[in-house]
This record gives C-alpha cells, sequence and structure tokens, in this order.
C-alpha cells in the first residue's frame, strides 16, 4: 500500500532548473532516509543525493554546489531543487526512501517509478 510517486521532471534547456518532488504516502509508521538517484542510458544507477530524517545531507561530486535536497516530514516528501543544470544531468531520477510500513515488521527500502529529466544543449 505504501507508494513514492515522483513529480517535477521536464526538458529544460542548459542552465535552467527544474524542482523534483517525491511524496510517499499509504500506511507509514515511520520515514527514515530518503535520496535521489539518477540512471542515464548505458550507465548504471547512481546517488545523487540522500537526506536523513534529521535533514542531515550528503551529494555527488558531480552536483554539489547545483542541487539542494530538502524534506518536509509533516508531508512525507523529498524534494531536489536542481539549478545550473547541464546536458550530463540527463537521466531518469528516482526517489527513494526507508521506511516502516504502519503493521509491518522491519525497515525497507522503496522506490517510486522515476521521472524524465532531459536537458538540452
Amino acid at each position: 500500500q505504501v507508494q513514492l510517486v515522483e513529480s517535477g521532471g521536464g526538458l529544460v534547456q542548459a542552465g535552467g532548473s527544474l524542482r523534483l518532488s517525491c511524496a510517499a504516502s499509504g500506511s507509514i509508521f515511520s520515514i527514515g532516509p530518503m535520496g535521489w538517484y539518477r540512471q542515464a542510458p548505458g550507465k548504471q544507477r547512481e546517488l545523487v543525493a540522500r537526506i536523513t530524517s534529521g535533514g542531515s545531507t550528503n551529494y555527488a561530486d558531480s552536483v554539489k554546489g547545483r542541487f539542494t535536497i530538502s524534506r518536509d516530514n509533516a508531508k512525507n516528501t523529498v524534494y531536489l531543487q536542481m539549478n545550473s543544470l547541464k546536458p550530463e544531468d540527463t537521466a531518469v531520477y528516482y526517489c527513494s526512501a526507508n521506511l516502516f510500513p504502519r503493521g509491518g515488521t522491519a525497515w525497507d527500502d522503496y522506490w517510486g517509478q522515476g521521472t524524465q529529466v532531459t536537458v538540452s544543449s
């Protein structure tokens, strides 16, 4: 019953900005770290950014200074503000969350369906 739904992807020119959102819904007891991954054609999925429930963040070197991850714990939502976009940022972006479902027995990782980000030159 738990779902993660991403939104905000699209087509943008190099130097532009996009803001991705990911909302977790369903019967959730608690949400731990959340993050954003991306996968470009022919490449492996890589971690872009992560944020703990307390707000501590980590970024891939390739996006540091350009991307900002944040979360709204009251809304079970994580965001990725992407500025100064480059063509090499083009990928499908996936949201993830480590959470404990209500009525469940353990923490587990959940994934969104992905949202396409295309940066043109």
